[in-house]
């Protein structure tokens, strides 16, 4: 059931957010006291009443009303899927109800500080235990009244295991998870621009370990962030071919099990802000909070993925380039699963991610208890034509700053962000507990030249298996822990989930994972346990299987095709009209004497040496095929209108009236 925030003020009496209610949009809208653009509104279901809360009062802003109509609020309503599980049944958290749980935090209470963060402990016992005491502290149903006891429950166990279970979370390390958009191997100073402004990430770069041979999934949106998730490729989870769209039917399934999921079994908070674009579904059941994060504040799908025309992008006023989608509704900020804004203020956004974020970090600094933050920026991608993540926008503070335009400014603001992660840590404390670690989805879209992305010395960019569409920069920051330096080992996006579950102390789901844990990576103590790499089309299948496969410093191409992603671009085996063209024998390259793919090594011969590199390549390709199992496609479900978000359900004419702000 979705449920929707709205501010009224709270009396005394006023209760908690039930199973069975819903929570309504109030129809008006205020000024933010804390806004980053001066004169922006906000709907008020999000910030809402400017007025403070008085004291003693024991909700934080919420309305209730009855759910009784069907198809009551933004999302049409459908049964709630069943809500998967980790195979860990002795660490899995009771469902809220049996918590005694409120709910998640009303935006206002978030952007405040005042996130409610959930006390999820790391074993049976700890959910008994701290279930019993927020029952008994809140006087919640299913527990007793303030001041009673609770029969059956030992008291100085229950102590006791609680002092244990909070010296255990003291123990275990923070993640912050940065994942920018489109942004190419070759877009930062530490990885060789001479104009970008990314001071924060250079900084980074200099004191934890860069990555320079580290992989995507995909080389477009949504399976690529699929996989970062699930520590699989996308295919077996059926996020193929291309990327999500607004009315899309299919999802990231429930039946996969995200890194947020393995943590939030093992008593961290979860929170993500930024771009899902792994599918809204029926009932909104795709989002991130069915997906183990516990708040979600950003855009379901692509920027570009809704009409741009007339939005301010930068500010005073200058309008979003390009020509976004067209006859869909205006792309909507959400807080969990309410609608807040429709369409999104572009200039407004960041600010507010920032500020969400640091109240998050600091919340669980006071509170004890370790995260994880996903912070999905959508700020660096690239206009011009449909599905290619335009408009760039930036705040005021950002706008006209960077030698690089529109793409360098909104470049600039992403890296700002980055700083304000780190200075957040720092203010808390955390920032010897905490990896933060920073890739991107996927390589540049080159056909916009100036506008977009840059993939350095590599091949191509994004929609491509070349090394320019796959190959990204990434930087593992952890004061204390991490020795600053550079490495060379080979790792990839699918390797996040079994790293951070292995550094948490948590216990892996029970699937095929196509991941490993760098581990011996990142503390310098050992060689990558990743020797392969597979690279798949956006649009894969299981007859033509991996276009290539990267074994050591040797890469083979057996299948290459060209991206409008990658228009533009002198080379013409990177355009959008060079077909799909099989290899037989496959383009050999040396990656470690050519990154830029430009010198097939059997154009001269195959010598013994070569001879026995592709009989390896083809050993683990083969393999690897049959072991891999492609999943049913969640795009190919298609799409349906009536599931596009819109705030005012039942308005005429759609998509245009969908305006919230």
């Amino acid at each position: 059931m979705p449920l929707l925030y709205a501010n009224t003020l709270c009396s005394k009496s006023a209760q908690a957010p039930t199973e069975g209610s819903l929570l309504q949009a109030a129809p008006r809208s205020l000024p933010v006291p804390w806004d980053p653009a001066p004169g922006a509104h906000y709907n008020s279901s999000f910030l809402g009443s400017s007025r403070r809360q008085k004291a003693g009062s024991s909700c934080l802003g919420w309305k209730l009303v009855p759910a009784t109509e069907e198809g009551q609020g933004p999302f049409p309503r459908a049964t709630q899927p069943q809500r998967r599980g980790l195979p860990l049944a002795s660490t899995r958290p009771a469902p809220a109800s049996s918590r005694g749980s409120p709910g998640p935090a009303p935006p206002l209470a978030a952007a405040r500080g005042g996130l409610q963060l959930p006390k999820r402990p790391a074993a049976a016992l700890g959910h008994m235990v701290l279930g019993v005491r927020a029952r008994y502290r809140r006087g919640l149903p299913g527990g007793s009244a303030m001041g009673q006891r609770v029969p059956g429950v030992p008291w100085a166990v229950a102590f006791l295991a609680l002092l244990a279970l909070r010296g255990a979370a003291a123990a275990a390390p923070n993640f912050v998870l940065v994942l920018a958009d489109d942004l190419g191997f070759g877009d930062l100073g530490s990885y060789g621009h001479p104009s970008s402004a990314t001071p924060h990430l250079d900084w980074m770069a200099s004191r934890g370990l860069r990555f320079t041979d580290f992989y995507s999934s995909s080389s477009v949106c949504s399976p690529s962030r699929a996989a970062l998730l699930t520590g699989r490729f996308q295919m077996r989870s059926g996020v193929y071919p291309g990327v999500f769209s607004p009315g899309s039917r299919g999802g990231l399934p429930l039946s996969e099990v995200t890194i947020a999921e393995v943590l939030k079994a093992a008593g961290y908070a979860t929170a993500m802000v930024g771009k899902w674009h792994l599918g809204l579904g029926m009932n909104a059941s795709f989002l991130p909070i069915h997906q183990g994060f516990d708040h979600f504040l950003g855009v379901p799908y692509s920027h570009d993925q809704g009409p741009c025309q007339n939005l301010t992008c930068f500010p005073p006023d200058i309008k979003c380039f390009g020509t976004c989608d067209q006859g869909v509704v205006p792309v909507p900020l959400l807080w969990n699963q309410s609608i807040v804004q429709q369409p999104v203020s572009f200039p407004d956004l960041v600010p507010l991610y920032n500020k969400f974020s640091r109240n998050f970090i600091a919340d669980c600094a006071r509170q004890g208890i370790p995260f994880l933050l996903y912070y999905a920026s959508h700020q660096s991608s690239l206009p011009f034509l449909q599905h290619t993540h335009y408009p760039q926008f930036a705040s005021q503070e950002y706008t006209g700053q960077s030698q690089r335009g529109p793409f360098g400014d909104a470049l600039a603001e992403f890296d700002g962000s980055v700083g304000q992660l780190l200075q957040a840590l720092k203010d808390n404390g955390l920032a010897n507990t905490t990896l933060v670690f920073f890739t991107s989805d996927n390589g540049p879209s080159t056909l916009r030249m100036a506008r977009g992305g840059s993939s350095g010395l590599l091949k191509c960019g994004k929609g491509t298996t070349y090394e320019g569409g796959m190959r990204e920069p990434a930087v593992a920051y952890w004061p204390g822990r991490i020795t600053p330096g550079v490495t060379h080992e080979l790792a990839s996006t699918l390797d996040v989930l079994p790293t951070l579950t292995a550094l948490a102390g948590a216990a892996l789901p029970k699937v095929a994972l196509d991941g490993y844990d760098l581990s011996p990576v990142l503390f310098g103590s050992g060689k990558s346990p990743r020797q392969t790499m597979f690279f798949f089309p956006p649009s894969p299948d299981p007859l033509h299987g991996p276009f290539a496969v990267r074994f050591g410093k040797y890469k083979a191409h057996y299948f290459t095709q060209g991206s409008l992603h990658s228009d533009t671009t002198p080379d013409e085996a990177c355009h959008g009209l060079t077909p799909l063209t099989p290899h037989l024998p496959p383009l050999l390259f040396d990656l470690e004497s050519d990154p830029a793919e430009n010198y097939d090594l059997l154009q001269s011969g195959v010598g013994p040496e070569l001879l026995q590199v592709l009989k390896e390549i083809q050993l683990h390709k083969v393999l690897f095929e049959q072991r891999m199992e492609f999943g049913e496609s969640q795009i190919r479900k298609g799409r349906d209108p009536a599931l596009q978000p819109c705030c005012v359900p039942n308005c005429t004419p759609k998509p245009s009236c969908c305006h919230c702000s």
